[in-house]
């Protein structure tokens, strides 16, 4: 890991430490003002962490937090705030820990120097995590994980298509911060392909990919139930291929 990328994990990584300090402390008085605050300085961490991007795993999680769960028999059981308070802490630690464990390969002797397959992405806390999911879903192709594969794949074109419309937004001046949060991957494509960003490599995308955040449920859990071929585990990853060679010719 360079000084640049390291420095840029070290500041993320302590922005998390206080955000669990500070959440220890609000779990044992829970006072409304202060687990409000807490809570949408969180919210502002995690949604850099994953680059704006709600399919991130990491955002997924979050929004599970919150969830009201449900008893046998239908009855709905009331959360309180110290166990909500408990979840968001369970998250922070994922976050933490996904962060320190980046420099392990490049700490291993002899290991090769990282790659540099997104420098083309703005946000520059966000590269580190897309080459680990760049990785994991060729790994998870190699073993025979199609659905995880194509999630990774397709959460990474995801990802990289947000950033490219943010750019070319900030450099125009004609659109809110935040507008895309709740816009579906299909929209994010269209709205890419529309403004040049990318050319028309997502046509093709199987129709399993581009449902892919359905793969998963409400606590970003792969579903038993998600049947993905290695054909279209393999073509999701071709599709990124083209992708980043759109967003950043000279690669």
């Amino acid at each position: 890991m360079d000084d640049n990328l390291r420095r840029q994990r070290d500041t993320s990584l302590a922005g998390l430490e206080v955000l669990i300090r500070r959440g220890r402390q609000i779990r044992n008085t829970p006072a409304a003002d202060a687990v409000g605050a807490w809570q949408r300085d969180c919210a502002a961490a995690i949604n850099q962490l994953s680059g704006g991007s709600k399919a991130h795993w990491l955002a997924r999680a979050y929004s599970g937090a919150f969830l009201v769960r449900s008893a046998p028999g239908g009855v709905i059981l009331e959360v309180d705030t110290t166990e909500i308070v408990e979840r968001i802490l369970g998250v922070l630690s994922q976050g933490a820990t996904s962060l320190s464990g980046m420099e392990d390969v490049a700490a291993s002797s002899g290991a090769a120097p990282r790659p540099r397959r997104f420098e083309f992405v703005r946000n520059a806390e966000l590269r580190p995590v897309l080459e680990q999911a760049f990785a994991g879903s060729r790994d998870a192709l190699e073993r025979g994980e199609f659905a995880l594969a194509l999630i990774l794949s397709c959460g990474v074109i995801e990802a990289v298509l947000t950033d490219a419309l943010d750019g070319a937004e900030a450099r125009a001046h004609d659109a809110p911060e935040g507008h895309r949060a709740e816009w579906s991957f299909e929209r994010r494509i269209a709205a890419a392909e529309s403004a040049g960003l990318i050319r028309g490599g997502c046509a093709r995308l199987p129709p399993v990919a581009r449902r892919y955040r359905d793969l998963t449920d409400a606590d970003g859990e792969l579903r038993g139930d998600a049947p993905v071929s290695e054909r279209e585990a393999r073509l999701a990853g071709q599709v990124l291929q083209v992708v980043m060679r759109d967003l950043d010719p000279g690669r």
